[in-house]
């Protein structure tokens, strides 16, 4: 007998490479279109782990698994947005430059019985000091875009990034240590 359907509920390109990576292949992909506005107060983990649930439950669906994640750039309590012009990104990577941070990237296995299943991987990420030459030239790549945080690990960025302790996939958009451990007790084939 064959893993059970299996539905991702995101658009990203990144989900889906990163999901091939545990061998898998999504037998449908269903983007969940909520509103990812933190809610007053709310902390980085709450959030992270709110919205990769109620991604789940949008994309819900009784002919399979559906795993759904949010990624959250946090600077102490703050969550940082997701860049989607210039002067966003290059406020992100000024706030970011030289100090640490925390980037949580929580998943939710909905089963087509309503039980949920979840985990949250925390990564601290140190970005180097940058200077304006290199904050202006990451700008210029257009890598920041959409980006929580305002910039991509697997990119460019990684050249400024000194040290990373916890999960590189994890920040990339989907912990696969994680993910490979519900997926498992959910019942998936996995080697």
């Amino acid at each position: 007998m064959g893993s059970p359907k299996l539905i991702l509920a995101s658009a990203s390109p990144r989900r889906r490479e990163l999901i091939a990576r545990l061998g898998l292949t999504p037998d449908a992909i269903t983007a969940a279109d909520i509103d990812e506005s933190p809610r007053k107060g709310e902390l980085p983990r709450d959030y992270a782990r709110r919205m990769a649930r109620e991604k789940a439950e949008t994309a819900a669906s009784s002919e399979g698994f559906v795993l759904a994640g949010d990624t959250v750039v946090a600077a102490g309590r703050r969550i940082l947005p997701k860049a989607e012009d210039e002067a966003t990104a290059r406020q992100c990577l000024e706030l970011l430059s030289g100090r640490r941070h925390r980037v949580l990237s929580a998943i939710a296995l909905r089963a087509p019985d309503g039980t949920m299943r979840e985990r949250l991987s925390e990564t601290v990420v140190i970005f180097k000091r940058l200077s304006r030459e290199e904050i202006e030239a990451y700008i210029a790549s257009d890598e920041w875009h959409g980006k929580a945080g305002g910039y991509a690990i697997q990119g460019i960025a990684e050249g400024l990034i000194s040290r990373i302790q916890g999960s590189h996939s994890g920040v990339v958009g989907l912990p696969l240590y994680e993910t490979r451990a519900l997926l498992k007790a959910a019942g998936f084939d996995l080697a």
